[in-house]
């Protein structure tokens, strides 16, 4: 635990910018903020204001070193813990997320653009949530009797795998984050993680804070780049396992590098997910649905966005005029601004690469696209990466707006005559991470829910993650599952057979 100052605030504080200003600079490893042993940092900004809000350490094969071998040491003590006293410290550091929940939201929409009020706020309690169920799962790290000879007494036990590497993404990086280091951590691992490099700050204060109850060494924060920091993270060989949430590319370099290690890896690689709305459903709480689905107050910014609705034909142009109303009506704007529903794009990268799909739909013959709600007109915000939700209709099926994962305010809606013909076009993608149904029909909705080749298949309803469902696509949208049980027995654990012989 801490035993020294910290150029952080101990108490919760609402001052955002400043407290981007103490985390500049920083890893976070063997209990204590530490510089890149470089000496190198890179800038933190704004997506809102295009202002330098801070500095992060640039890590780069040394810093990695440093993390992975001071976790190693103290993997070896964590892991003699009873499991339930690991559960007991996780739980302390989830109800002390709770007490700094509004100062983490209001340093994640100052780095990450995404609004206070829908996004940043929600994702600091999920987690804190997060970190509360999986302390409360440190007794159901079981094992079995086996049953093989009468005078043989054969069980299994579960066993940490040593230190977990995981890389984190930029869109709900502390939500991201809990989900991989809660269990790993639970089953007597320790961790090092590597944020993303547009969102480094409200992630490394996380860090900061479990350290005050956690013993040092156990999580470790480093920040840099993909090729120089993430790329040594993979191959350390003190690093027994990786877990990774990011792009279908680098996801699966990641894969590579793990396989030729022989050491597990979890993917979750994004998505393309088909919204399918049938005629008989409740018309309001379908168009809200959508808005969620979409996660258009996330600028669409999600692996999870139903960036493809398919509509039964009876209400298709009423279902698209009520959903362009909708969110026409959503207020873009300061993030930090309680009236704002819609944020920023994370990154100038981000933003130029949507405008390119925006511009290639509008310039499709057919093609419609419906802009929806007006840009925010502050001067202080006229560098912001504010961009205008898109409902396209009238895409060809081969459209790149149809195929590829755009990471962006922007959808793509198609009316359907049968239900058998939109099934197969709802599963024709590469990609297979979530999916939802929205009907008044209980058996067709089941029906078609155990046939669409999706991890994650909600009818009614498309929530984000949740504590205690399993989570994690088929195809090219990854590899094993989080936020479970499952999860951390079968991700974080390896399963020893022990044998004795009494006769």
């Amino acid at each position: 635990m801490l035993d020294q100052p910290m150029p952080t605030p101990s108490a919760p504080t609402l001052d955002q910018n400043a407290l981007a200003r103490a985390l500049s600079g920083h890893h976070f490893i063997g209990g204590r903020f530490v510089p890149a042993r470089s000496g190198r940092s890179f800038a933190v900004h704004n997506p809102a204001t295009g202002a330098e809000i801070a500095r992060a350490a640039e890590g780069d094969a040394a810093d990695v070193d440093a993390a992975v071998v001071n976790a190693a040491a103290a993997q070896k003590d964590w892991a003699k813990l009873p499991a339930r006293k690991r559960g007991a410290l996780v739980s302390q550091c989830a109800a002390l997320i709770g007490a700094h929940a509004e100062e983490l939201a209001r340093l994640i929409a100052l780095e990450t653009g995404k609004a206070l009020r829908t996004e940043s706020r929600v994702e600091a309690n999920v987690v804190a949530d997060i970190f509360s169920f999986f302390g409360g799962l440190g007794s159901e790290l079981k094992g079995e009797s086996v049953p093989f000879a009468p005078d043989v007494l054969s069980v299994t036990v579960r066993e940490p795998l040593g230190v977990v590497g995981a890389i984190i993404p930029w869109n709900v990086p502390m939500l991201l984050m809990a989900l991989k280091i809660a269990p790993a951590l639970v089953a007597g691992n320790t961790v090092v993680v590597k944020s993303a490099e547009e969102a480094p700050l409200a992630v490394l204060r996380i860090c900061e804070l479990m350290n005050r109850i956690l013993p040092p060494g156990c999580f470790n924060m480093l920040s840099g780049f993909g090729p120089e920091c993430g790329a040594p993270l993979v191959a350390h060989p003190k690093v027994r396992k990786v877990t990774f949430t990011g792009s279908v590319e680098v996801g699966r370099i990641v894969a590579v590098a793990a396989a030729e290690k022989l050491i597990p890896v979890t993917l979750e690689l994004g998505g393309k997910s088909p919204m399918l709305v049938f005629a008989d459903c409740d018309f309001e709480k379908t168009v809200m649905g959508a808005i969620t689905s979409m996660r258009f107050t996330r600028q669409g910014q999600s692996c999870t966005a139903a960036s493809r609705i398919y509509v039964e034909r009876p209400i298709f142009d009423r279902f698209v005029a009520a959903l362009a109303e909708k969110v026409n009506a959503m207020v873009m704007g300061d993030p930090l601004d309680e009236k704002t529903d819609i944020g920023t794009i994370i990154s100038e990268g981000q933003f130029e690469k949507v405008k390119g799909f925006v511009a290639e739909g509008a310039a499709t013959p057919g093609a419609k696209a419906l802009v929806c709600s007006a840009l925010p007109t502050d001067p202080a915000l006229k560098k912001g990466l504010f961009l205008q939700p898109h409902i396209f209709t009238g895409l060809t099926r081969e459209s790149r707006l149809v195929r590829e994962e755009i990471f962006g305010p922007v959808t793509c809606v198609f009316p359907f005559d049968d239900a058998e013909a939109v099934l197969a076009e709802a599963n024709d993608s590469e990609y297979g991470l979530a999916a939802s149904l929205w009907t008044n029909n209980l058996k067709r909705g089941l029906d078609l829910a155990h046939r669409l080749e999706a991890g994650l298949v909600q009818i009614n309803q498309n929530l984000v993650v949740q504590a205690n469902l399993s989570y994690g696509g088929v195809k090219s949208s990854g590899l094993g599952k989080e936020a479970s049980l499952e999860a951390m027995q079968e991700h974080f654990t390896h399963k020893k057979t022990i044998m004795v012989n009494y006769g």
